[in-house]
């Protein structure tokens, strides 16, 4: 090889090459070149900075050492004694193509960088090269491979993953939520399910259903704010012939309907005021007086209720009835907001590919990398519902075996994550506590997609601290009666 060729250390920005954002992420890497002072450069740098490096001066001696140990990526000269770099790196690619394989070359061509990409190499370096560039490289490198062993796991669990009915989920929070689930399931106690719009109520209200001694019985759904305020009675509690205009025969309402199973009250925060009163009356009694009736009919159902509203606070301001609520929240199920359910992102974006690319017949069987990184990024506002939905036009426009970034909406392409306190250690760029506030402020708003109720439980305050905050900071959002 050619040893007239330094290595450059002035450790200056190199053109083209992105900033480095975060921290950075220390690996094991296998050094391979025959040149030892250039080695034992890399070697000093590298292992300063938090890695662990091993080298050799063969790409024969690099096989052994492969075949005893893992490395997170390899980095090697394309000229070396013997087996070439290129030969190295084509024999890796074949018996462990999960290990990214970086090229070093004087030769800096597009014909080098041609036989780099054939014999399977992720990237290359020509040289000289700057410390910063290959310290970017291994980054990548190293987040790229460990992506894609998270991918390829979360990928083959999705089948085994722990579950409880058709909810999917392995972070603490689901694990939590699915212990809760488990010692409830089979009573006749009253369930409350809470959570942001999306995150699955009605998910979990079936799998209450599906796990308790009334499985076999009817799983009755309604949508209290979806049915009109003067129709919502017949629904619940039907009604006789001739009770009003359009009654043209008697009609059990849902409550009889569900009787022997589950009746599933979803939004019961939009629940009419006026109406209330008698719902609570129903759920003491266990029975129900049918519209234009005078008689009452008995009934044996199971309540679940679901709401995103914070209905301890629609208490407070006179939205809801205390006596009500009490009666609805023996046991209460906080469902959580995606964000908070780390890996759970991927493993339910594989569970969604699989099931989407089968029944619309196109062979997409995975997610590349880069589209990974953004779904775990984004926020995900809407929740499972919003992922979901993002799936469904990641396939319908995926022209690949694999989601790319391209087929993700470009909300999801673009997000970039607000920085609460500047990364900067310029004092000019540094701010004043209030304006890291307001700042925390706005973004537990955004994350939560301006959910008052819940940005306040995430801040620590009550409504009516948050609403103050808001006006000090001149944070829309405020309405006068607020």
């Amino acid at each position: 090889m050619d040893r007239s060729t330094q290595l450059s250390w002035s450790g200056q920005p190199v053109l083209g090459i992105p900033p480095r954002t975060g921290e950075r992420m220390p690996g094991s890497v296998l050094i391979v070149d025959d040149d030892v002072d250039m080695v034992d450069v890399l070697a000093s740098s590298l292992t300063a900075r938090g890695y662990e490096v091993v080298t050799e001066n063969t790409a024969e001696a690099a096989l052994v050492e492969l075949g005893g140990r893992d490395f997170d990526v390899v980095v090697t000269d394309l000229r070396i004694p013997g087996m070439s770099g290129a030969q190295l790196c084509e024999r890796i690619a074949v018996n462990r193509p999960d290990i990214p394989v970086v090229l070093i070359t004087a030769f800096g061509s597009m014909d080098t960088a041609i036989t780099a990409m054939r014999a399977g190499a992720w990237d290359f370096l020509p040289k000289p090269f700057e410390h910063e560039q290959l310290l970017f490289v291994l980054e990548r490198a190293i987040r790229h491979r460990s992506m894609q062993k998270e991918i390829s796991r979360l990928r083959n669990q999705v089948a085994a993953t722990q579950s409880f009915g058709d909810i999917l989920g392995e972070s603490p929070p689901m694990r939590k939520l699915f212990d809760l689930l488990d010692r409830v399931s089979d009573t006749e106690t009253s369930i409350l399910v809470t959570g942001e719009s999306g995150t699955g109520k009605e998910l979990v209200a079936r799998a209450v259903h599906e796990r308790s001694r009334r499985r076999e019985r009817p799983f009755v759904a309604v949508n209290c704010a979806a049915v009109p305020e003067t129709l919502l009675e017949s629904e619940l509690f039907g009604h006789v012939k001739g009770a009003f205009t359009d009654a043209r025969a008697d009609r059990k309402g849902l409550f009889v309907q569900a009787s022997g199973g589950t009746l599933f009250l979803d939004e019961i925060g939009d629940m009419p005021l006026g109406l209330q009163p008698k719902l609570l009356r129903a759920l003491q009694e266990r029975q129900v007086r049918p519209v234009g009736s005078d008689k009452e009919v008995a009934f044996d159902t199971r309540i679940v209720a679901a709401t995103n509203r914070d209905l301890g606070h629609e208490v407070e301001r006179g939205g809801f009835r205390e006596d009500l609520y009490f009666r609805l929240n023996v046991i209460q199920v906080e469902v959580p907001p995606l964000r908070a359910r780390g890996n759970d992102i991927l493993l339910l974006a594989h569970a969604f590919l699989r099931d989407l690319a089968e029944r619309s017949g196109k062979a997409v069987t995975g997610i590349a990398n880069a589209a990974a990184e953004r779904l775990m990024s984004y926020a995900w506002p809407g929740n499972v519902r919003e992922l979901q939905n993002c799936m469904e036009r990641a396939v319908a426009l995926a022209r690949f075996e694999q989601i790319v970034v391209d087929d993700l909406p470009e909300k999801i392409r673009d997000y970039r994550i607000s920085h609460v306190i500047p990364a900067s250690d310029d004092p000019a760029d540094l701010v004043s506590m209030d304006e890291v506030e307001r700042r925390y402020i706005m973004r537990v708003l955004e994350v939560v997609g301006g959910n008052k109720s819940q940005a306040a439980k995430i801040l620590g305050y009550d409504r009516k601290t948050l609403y103050r905050h808001m006006r000090r900071f001149g944070i829309e959002g405020v309405t006068e009666h607020e």
